[in-house]
Parts: structure tokens; C-alpha cells; sequence
């Protein structure tokens, strides 16, 4: 199979992700069907993806009629069946149950033809593992899309032992066409790479936090007022290579043993969560948030994906 034989792609799964996900295949000229186990799902899915596209959309002239093209290149269904019969590529969002996932792969290695690619959205878990029990592991390969789909352009695609090279050619490919950054995970490891870089971030920042260094709020302000200004145009490699080889290795000679290794997640983090403070679920985490400050904390982050993205 060749990119331009892609017509008809499946999405397995209609919640935040899936649905974000549909959105982008149809925006894009696919025919998308949705599968879902539960019919209520439906107007759910297409609420969401009229409220996305209103946000891009909005103040345009013709956005109403847009949004409603768009919805009608998205059938919904039930069946999964007819959903893997009909098509050319599958994407799974279904929940992050591995053997909820392996049992979906293993359904869709049967009823999907031998030539349908069959790539898993999950953002943890291992591409090899969702693939053990189907006898087509050649074509199962990973797609992480990052939350927002719609918005933010990372794609990890993860190939396994067992991914034919054509599998992952023809994926990244496909999320190219789609207007996507796919970047290609050389091993199927946990947390791939994106997530891996996030948090070893998040273990040194709780660690600042716990040993006393700095309060929960200071540690943001360093990230969002300091190198974290720069990531979007120089990444940590880079950088490296700016500041030369020799000069990080000093500097890591120096300061890595001080820096938090633990592999046990933070005493701290644990103690929160038995105590019930959940973040934004609960008002209290490792600050406190009130309504009126989670309402800000999303809105300010959608403006800025919205600036950054939607140019």
C-alpha cells in the first residue's frame, strides 16, 4: 500500500483524544469513521470537535458551514467490524487498559486486511506488548499523538522488533500529509522519548520543591522566564553542541551527582496523593488552586497554543 491508495481511515475510540484525532484526518480530505462501544458517545464527540474548530475558526465568516463540512466527513459507528473492513489505516484511543488493548489489536489484526497498517495512540505503554497476541505484529507500530491533537504537531511513531520498514515509512508519511511532526522512536521503550525528557524534568523540579530550594511557583517561573523560552527554538542537543561539548561535560562533571536520581517516584508526590490533594481535581496540590485560577491556568495555555501554532 502507497500513501496515495489512503483513503478511508479508522479511529478506534471517539473520547478526547479520538476525537481530536478524527478531526484532523477529516480536516485533511480522509473519509474517517469513529467507532465507539457506546452510541451516547456520538454527539460527545462531534460537541467536542465543533468546540475545537470554532477556537481555530472563529471570527471567519464561513465557520459554521466549515465546521458542519468537516463533521459530515466523520461517520460514527458501533460496529467494529464494519469499522475494520473499511479501512486503509486504524488508529486506536481507546483507554490506557493494556488488556483492553490487546484484545482491540487482536480483533483488528483478524477482521482488517493483511496490507492496513494498525498504529496505537498510547502514550505509555508498550507497542510490543499491545502486539503480542496478533500473529500481524509487521504492521503495528505506535502513534503518540500529544494532547491537544489538533493543535500541537509532535507524532511519536514507535516501531517495534517486528515493524516492517514500509509500515513505518507509510505512517510517517501519512502524518506528514496531515500536517504533523512525526518523529521516529527508534526502540519501544517506556515513555518513548518526549515523555521520558518531560519527566525527568518533573523529577527535579518536585525534588527542588520537596528538599526545600524553592517553592512550587518559583520553580515555574525559572522554567517559564528562562530556558524554557528557548526550547521552541533550541533543544537541549543543540544547545549542547552552542555551548560546546567540552563545557557541558564540565559542567555535568559538577553538578550531575547532586541532581535527582531516584527511580522511586517523590515521597512528597505520594504523601499529596494520600492526603486527597490532587491539583486541579481537588483545589490543592502542590499549590493551591481556586476556580477562578484553574479557569485561567487553561485559558492561558490554550491562547498560547493557539499562538503558536495556528499561524
Amino acid at each position: 500500500m502507497d500513501l496515495n491508495s489512503l483513503k478511508s481511515i479508522s479511529v478506534i475510540g471517539s473520547g478526547l483524544m479520538g476525537s481530536g484525532i478524527s478531526q484532523i484526518f477529516a480536516g485533511h480530505g480522509f473519509k474517517v469513521t469513529t467507532y465507539d462501544v457506546d452510541p451516547g458517545q456520538e454527539q460527545v464527540m462531534r460537541d467536542r470537535i465543533s468546540s475545537n474548530l470554532s477556537l481555530i475558526w472563529a471570527g471567519e465568516p464561513d465557520k459554521d458551514q466549515r465546521i458542519k463540512d468537516l463533521l459530515d466527513g466523520i461517520a460514527f459507528t458501533i460496529d467494529l467490524k464494519s469499522t475494520a473492513e473499511s479501512a486503509d489505516f486504524v488508529v486506536e484511543c481507546v483507554p490506557e487498559n493494556l488488556g483492553l488493548k490487546q484484545e482491540i489489536f487482536s480483533a483488528l489484526d483478524c477482521m482488517c486486511r493483511e496490507d492496513v497498517p494498525l498504529a496505537s495512540n498510547t502514550s505509555v505503554m508498550s507497542i510490543t506488548e499491545i502486539a503480542s497476541k496478533c500473529k500481524g505484529k509487521h504492521r503495528i507500530i505506535g502513534t503518540h499523538f500529544w494532547n491537544p491533537p489538533f493543535l500541537l504537531p509532535l507524532v511519536e511513531t514507535v516501531r517495534t522488533e517486528n515493524t516492517d520498514d514500509e509500515i513505518i515509512e507509510l505512517t510517517m508519511a501519512l502524518l506528514k500529509k496531515v500536517g504533523k511532526r512525526p518523529i521516529l522512536v527508534k526502540k519501544d521503550v517506556p515513555g518513548f522519548v518526549a515523555n521520558r525528557l518531560q519527566h525527568a524534568l518533573w523529577r527535579e523540579a518536585i525534588s527542588i520543591v520537596e528538599n526545600g530550594i524553592a517553592d512550587a511557583a518559583t520553580v515555574d517561573e525559572c522554567i517559564k522566564n528562562g530556558f524554557g523560552l528557548r526550547l521552541p527554538a533550541l533543544g537541549p542537543m543543540e544547545n549542547a553542541d552552542m555551548v560546546g561539548t567540552d563545557l557541558t561535560l564540565a559542567i555535568h562533571d559538577y553538578i550531575l551527582r547532586d541532581l535527582e536520581s531516584s527511580p522511586e517516584p517523590s515521597p512528597l508526590l505520594r504523601k499529596l496523593v494520600e492526603k486527597g490533594n490532587l491539583g486541579f481535581k481537588s483545589g490543592q496540590g502542590f499549590q493551591t488552586w481556586s476556580d477562578e485560577a484553574i479557569a485561567a491556568s487553561r485559558k492561558n495555555l490554550q491562547k498560547y497554543l493557539m499562538a503558536v501554532t495556528t499561524k
